[in-house]
């Protein structure tokens, strides 16, 4: 399962590298393009299931130019019901990705 998870996550690095910032509509909140990233991680980890909401639980600053976004999803591993968290780096001078971290907790 970790080596799926760090193929996605390796994949989209390597694709996120190239991207630059673009336009952020000002209506749009700032954490929704990081959304749609782990989103996109979810996609490919979970081909089974069709995973477009989430759930943003909220940002941390890390220090005056980076952040960490997470963002939740519920899923099924195993048949069994399963919270994954996505957890995405990222300057927000330059809105660049740093680094993103996929963790899994089952539920009972």
């Amino acid at each position: 399962m970790m080596k799926k998870y760090f193929f996605a996550i390796t994949v989209f690095l390597i694709l996120l590298m190239g991207i630059q910032g673009g336009d952020i509509n000002a209506q749009t909140p700032d954490y929704e393009k990081y959304g749609k990233i782990a989103t996109a991680v979810i996609n490919e980890e979970f081909p089974d299931e069709t995973v477009r909401n989430y759930k943003y639980t909220g940002r941390k600053q890390i220090d005056d130019r980076q952040v960490l976004d997470s963002f939740q999803y519920k899923v099924r591993v195993n048949r069994k019901p399963a919270i994954i968290t996505v957890q995405v780096a990222h300057d927000v001078k330059s809105d660049r990705l740093l680094s993103l971290s996929v963790t899994e907790q089952l539920q009972q």
